[in-house]
């Protein structure tokens, strides 16, 4: 009978509920961030109202709240251009940082070569280069790709170095004595090494993007959430301000978690703990 019962398919009430008890355990494990979260927002408000700060300096979550159902439609209208251009810069900067990486690996010159200007280029503040972008490519889609791409760049590309040459020697070896090509030896040995510092690089670069995009529209843009930030700042719009502030970071953090679910099914094995 206990054999039958479990060869039952689960019914949609079951269904419902392993969906409830996984939800509940992701809170569960988060619960001390939402609450330091939550009590950060209720000494926020507490403050605004006992200090009695105007709403120009520091609006108050419930200003802020309201300044959400208010501009629903020109926050959405802004958030899906600063998306598109953090998700290609992020896919663009991390591309050629990967390729590059690669191409380090398997040519010394290559890498003392071109690695230095990586270097002083990543040394430039990215607010001076932004004009530069602007003046070239006008105030279209290309100048803040490449703004968000370069943010992505170099973080990715040193990381991915490491990650690639952290192979192991033995396994190197292996494969050389088994005349494995070079590109047998990246795709079998290289890159499965290299996945641990790719994912730290990456789960760097989702946050980053969206700063390079926002940067970007800084300096020249009419749309975007950077643009919207400089409008509410200069027209003391306050609670529109910090609703666009917390719409960048919600999407910054998501990206984050997006890139972390995928490296939870690309990495399936952990590194043994020390006892």
């Amino acid at each position: 009978m206990s054999n039958a019962a479990t060869s039952l398919p689960a019914t949609p009430d079951r269904r419902l509920g392993s969906v409830l008890d996984a939800t509940a355990g992701v809170l569960l494990k988060h619960m001390p961030a939402i609450s330091a979260g939550l009590g950060l927002i209720v000494l926020w408000q507490l403050i605004v109202w006992f200090f009695e700060i105007p709403t120009f300096m520091a609006p108050s979550p419930v200003d802020v709240f309201f300044a959400f159902q208010e501009n629903a439609g020109i926050l959405w209208a802004n958030l899906l251009p600063t998306l598109l251009e953090a998700f290609l810069g992020f896919v663009f900067g991390n591309l050629v940082a990967i390729l590059l990486a690669i191409w380090f690996v398997h040519s010394r010159t290559a890498e003392r070569a071109f690695y230095p200007i990586a270097v002083f280029i990543k040394a430039i503040p990215i607010i001076a280069i932004a004009p530069i972008l602007v003046l070239i490519f006008g105030n279209g889609l290309a100048p803040k790709i490449i703004i968000a791409g370069l943010i992505c760049f170099f973080p990715t590309l040193v990381n991915m170095v490491q990650g690639l040459k952290s192979a192991s020697p033995a396994m190197l070896d292996l494969m050389r004595v088994l005349s494995a090509s070079n590109t047998e030896i990246l795709w079998k040995v290289r890159l499965p090494s290299s996945m641990p510092f790719l994912f730290a690089a990456l789960k760097i670069a989702a946050t980053s993007s969206v700063m390079g995009a926002i940067v970007a529209e800084w300096i020249g843009s009419s749309f975007g959430l950077g643009a919207l930030i400089i409008e509410a700042t200069y027209n003391f719009r306050s609670p529109l301000l910090y609703a666009t502030v917390v719409i960048a970071a919600v999407m910054a953090v998501i990206l984050f978690f997006l890139v972390s679910i995928v490296e939870a099914r690309v990495i399936r094995w952990k590194p043994a703990a020390n006892h």
